[in-house]
């Protein structure tokens, strides 16, 4: 959690501490703020630099399932990428019709997937033959005939991963989608998480639609997500524009038209988000400053997701800085949100802000050390707020226990 040396200038503080002093004030501290016109310009921005016609983009909401916020991405035209049955779930609460899900997983059981078919989800990627047969096993005439598509494990592309079917099982595949008189018509490709390369993306076009012509009944390609957000701001970021004409281009050589789908995640949400909280406790240990604030590691994705890198800023400017730990309000050995910080001096009910929480930040918080999990709040382009998620109180750790009362 290496913090790099800058003067708290402002410049990167989300918004004005006159609003992050009235959201604790009504919403109470920590708390998740979620900034619309961020979120709304990563979007449009995103979706305008994929020019090729037809294309669909589909949030992945592993990153983020707050229904409040899938409605918005719903409300610019985007789909829904899911992982998992619970994905799907959200994305139909929050209003998405079956056309506009797509589900790319693993793993399902034969209940689960008999759920998927029920749903009348019409876009289904496997990552095994034997979760493409028992689909096979499991699919009758009354459900919608899905589009099918196979993951790719490729390891020169997708790296070494437990994921995906060969290119040399495309055939067995087909045979095995025929026998309910379903064809395989797609091909996902997924590159990794967090991967802001751009080039490394650009490098996957031609090798990926290579094998994707090996597809008999190829019409569909979905590139996947993986794609990065640079948390450390003065890094390279994904570059959309340059990745979106190149794949253009080449897609409209091909001699079909195919059915493009991007799926982004981290990427579209990541920075439209804050944690704010509060300073409860400060020490010094020679000349590092330690604060503890009231909020811990187990309300952000574990490190092994992101890097265990955040931003960190504070309202109070000074031009002198302090090495700085950001301690969490637990004994947990490991319990900080961030380390070597350069922050000013900072004193009891302070606020700061971690930047940059929107994806796997509350999608991964967990009630680890028994402390209940934040309130979310939609901050829009006027400066109103609403609540998207309540705060839990300590009785939501009693959720499904069974015990002898005394």
């Amino acid at each position: 959690m290496e913090q790099p040396l800058r003067k708290n200038t402002g410049n990167n503080l989300p918004f004005s501490l006159t609003t992050a002093e009235e959201l604790l004030a009504i919403y109470g501290s920590p708390l998740y703020v979620y900034q619309l016109d961020r979120l709304s310009a990563t979007i449009k921005h995103i979706t305008n630099s994929i020019a090729y016609p037809g294309t669909q983009l589909h949030f992945a909401s592993v990153t983020n399932g707050n229904v409040a916020l899938l409605q918005i991405f719903k409300n610019h035209g985007w789909g829904i990428h899911g992982n998992t049955p619970g994905d799907i779930y959200l994305a139909l609460a929050a209003g998405f019709t079956p056309d506009r899900i797509v589900y790319s997983g693993s793993n399902l059981d034969r209940d689960e997937m008999r759920q998927l078919l029920k749903w009348n989800i019409q876009a289904i990627n496997l990552d095994s033959l034997s979760q493409l047969q028992l689909l096979v096993d499991i699919y009758s005439e009354e459900y919608a005939k899905p589009r099918l598509g196979l993951r790719l494990n490729f390891p020169s592309l997708t790296g070494a991963s437990r994921i995906g079917v060969d290119p040399d099982q495309f055939a067995t595949a087909t045979d095995i989608a025929r026998q309910a008189g379903l064809t395989i018509t797609g091909i996902h490709f997924y590159r990794g998480t967090g991967t802001n390369a751009t080039q490394a993306f650009i490098d996957a076009i031609e090798p990926i639609l290579a094998i994707a012509s090996q597809l008999p009944d190829w019409g569909d390609l979905d590139f996947g997500g993986g794609f990065g957000y640079p948390y450390h701001h003065d890094k390279a970021a994904f570059d959309w524009a340059e990745f979106g004409e190149i794949l253009s281009t080449r897609l409209a050589k091909l001699d079909r038209q195919i059915q493009l789908t991007i799926e982004p995640g981290r990427a579209a949400i990541a920075g439209s988000a804050v944690l704010l909280a509060r300073v409860v406790s400060t020490k010094w240990q020679d000349q590092k400053q330690l604060l503890g604030i009231d909020t811990t590691v187990a309300n952000l994705s574990v490190p092994a997701v992101h890097g265990g890198y955040r931003d960190i800023v504070s309202w109070q400017t000074s031009d002198q800085l302090f090495t700085t730990d950001v301690c969490g309000n637990t004994t947990y050995s490991r319990d900080y949100l961030g380390r070597n910080c350069q922050l000013p001096r900072l004193e009891i009910d302070d606020i700061i802000a971690i930047l940059d929480v929107g994806a796997y930040g509350y999608a991964m918080s967990s009630h680890f050390l028994h402390r209940p999990r934040p309130a979310e709040v939609l901050l829009d382009h006027h400066g109103s707020h609403r609540l998207i998620r309540q705060r839990e109180d300590y009785s939501i750790l009693l959720n499904h226990q069974i015990f002898e009362e005394h």
